[in-house]
């Protein structure tokens, strides 16, 4: 297995329609490096601890992308350097990450995470919850923060008419938020390594692919 031949490959399958984040968690250094060195440089964890441990090991114009459930006391380590997180699911840990951003001199970016599945155990918003929080005063007073998006997961069904309808569902809330709130929301993060391309054919602008490059865990 070659990961460069992978990505290529991925890379040829979108083409240019959405922006690939590898999913690093779990993967040697050794495989992050051999990824970059094929032209990836956007990695995506789930841990903040593995992320903060790669990160000072590899090139530094690597993009760091924090995609798995985040606790508010574990921001602190990774707000100097993470590029985008994805997985903000209340307004507790935006006015953290609102803190660490400040304390770093930086604004970070944010997408909000909006539970599309139908399992009880994926995190995130629902819609009503969102379209509460952004036309909160609360989000108006986070100067370090920067909401740029929506995440969502489908459900973990072969089911492909259900996936379909959980991401058209979400690009469709997307869309709304842009007219109705005059949100200037760029990303949708919908996908990973099994259905990235129905995600992109159902609007996603980001798709997040761990097993497709680098084998099974």
């Amino acid at each position: 297995m070659s990961i460069a031949k992978n990505i290529r490959q991925i890379e040829a399958q979108i083409d240019g329609r959405a922006k690939l984040v590898a999913v690093t968690k779990t993967k040697p250094i050794s495989l992050l490096q051999e990824a970059y060195d094929a032209g990836c440089k956007c990695f995506g964890e789930n841990k903040v601890q593995e992320m903060v441990e790669k990160q000072a090991l590899l090139p530094t114009d690597i993009e760091w992308h924090l995609i798995g459930h985040l606790q508010t006391n574990k921001v602190k380590y990774m707000a100097s350097f993470v590029s985008l997180i994805h997985s903000v699911d209340s307004l507790k840990l935006l006015q953290e990450i609102n803190k660490q951003a400040a304390k770093a001199e930086r604004v970070i970016d944010c997408l909000l995470q909006i539970h599309i599945a139908q399992e009880e155990t994926k995190f995130g918003f629902s819609e009503t919850e969102v379209e509460t929080l952004l036309g909160s005063d609360e989000v108006e007073k986070l100067a370090n923060v920067r909401i740029v998006g929506l995440m969502g997961m489908a459900s973990n069904v072969a089911d492909e008419l259900q996936i379909r309808h959980e991401f058209r569902s979400l690009k469709l809330f997307f869309d709304k938020l842009n007219t109705s709130y005059a949100t200037s929301f760029t990303i949708l993060s919908m996908g990973m390594s099994g259905d990235y391309l129905l995600a992109i054919e159902e609007g996603s602008t980001l798709v997040r692919v761990g097993s497709a490059i680098f084998g099974s865990r």
